[in-house]
């Protein structure tokens, strides 16, 4: 299948300041990709590349002339309709230093394949409207802010809390949670935590000391990224549960880091680690040596969000995933995707807006 590739570059914009340990966020780009088949001019795929400020390999300044150019040079490629084969060949073309467009390549070309209904793949979240349990996320910044978000995500009705941490002061956040334990027992709510990596090594294990106090369900990267070996005695010595992030974000020898670090659980951000393919060969890695996942979108629009809900259905996720992204912008894509009762669904009453 010969394919035609555009992309169409969208600003979007937060309804607040989104405060991480790496900086606040006011707006985000994202490209989407439009896919058309010459040979049925009517139908029509969309994908999205989407690198995230800071933390994405493919952050880069000409990062749109990247991918104009290599699109433009996909158009010669008959493309295999067979999704396996497909998934390969774009591994192939798409060097591993643009993992976003390697997921917005596989998101567009799957969607064009199965119709333009912006479906990939089998799976329940689409075919039968089954819902995807998600934690609500808590957002950084002042203690009365990072409280409402608290009040209102439990007035919504989640079960599993996911708070930021390490941008005010450790002993306020701990506050914080205490709040919310003294509220809800470890059986009523679950809580994550996630530190961005805002820990040093020296400091780390007394903060998950107290943490754990709290019956706290994990902690995502309490330290840097790239500190195997610290990471690693945290992980042999932790009282709590630690995934692994950011740690992942253009590892090429998965075994290699799970066997050295030996984490509790990883969390997978498919805009950030190459798409589809990647996302599933590291759950596999995860798998045969017990350990725990889930997945989490990265700030997406609803397109890529609606991927990555996709994806997470199709692996029949046991635990709350990290999908409920899209309700941060101001002008995201209408979409179907609904978030109710801690649950995010696909309610096909509902329309997409086209990209322009």
């Amino acid at each position: 299948m010969f394919v035609k590739f555009s992309c169409i570059p969208r600003i979007l914009d937060f309804k607040f300041e989104a405060g991480t340990s790496r900086g606040v966020l006011t707006n985000r780009k994202v490209w989407w990709i439009k896919a058309e088949d010459a040979g049925n001019p009517g139908a029509i795929g969309w994908g999205e590349a989407a690198p995230l400020v800071k933390l994405s390999v493919d952050d880069v300044p000409d990062f749109e002339a990247q991918i104009q150019s290599l699109l433009e040079s996909f158009h010669s490629i008959d493309f295999p309709v067979e999704e396996k084969e497909l998934l390969s060949c774009i591994q192939s073309i798409v060097p591993p230093h643009l993992p976003s467009l390697r997921f917005g390549l596989e998101m567009a070309v799957l969607d064009l394949i199965q119709g333009g209904k912006k479906r990939f793949f089998p799976n329940s979240f689409f075919d039968s409207q089954k819902p995807i349990p998600i934690n609500g996320l808590i957002w950084m910044g002042t203690k009365d802010f990072m409280r409402q978000q608290i009040d209102l995500k439990i007035s919504q009705g989640f079960s599993c809390i996911k708070m930021k941490i390490g941008a005010i002061d450790f002993e306020q956040e701990l506050n914080l949670l205490k709040y919310i334990r003294s509220e809800f027992g470890k059986d009523d709510l679950v809580l994550r935590v996630d530190a961005n990596g805002a820990f040093s090594p020296a400091e780390a294990m007394d903060k998950l000391g107290k943490l754990a106090e709290l019956n706290i369900h994990s902690i995502e990267q309490p330290i840097r990224a790239g500190q195997w070996e610290e990471m690693a005695k945290l992980c042999e010595n932790t009282p709590l549960p630690i995934a692994l992030d950011e740690e992942l974000i253009g590892v090429v020898q998965k075994a290699e880091l799970l066997d050295q670090i030996k984490p509790q659980h990883i969390i997978l951000k498919p805009t950030l680690l190459g798409g589809f393919l990647e996302t599933e060969n590291w759950i596999s890695e995860a798998e045969k040596r017990q350990m725990g996942w889930w997945m989490t979108s990265a700030l997406e629009s609803n397109i890529g969000l609606n991927a990555i809900a996709q994806l997470a259905s199709k692996l029949n996720p046991t635990i709350p995933q990290g999908l409920g992204t899209g309700q941060l912008y101001h002008n995201n894509l209408q979409s179907p995707l609904v978030i109710s009762e801690g649950e995010i669904k696909y309610d096909s009453s509902i329309l997409w807006e086209e990209p322009s």
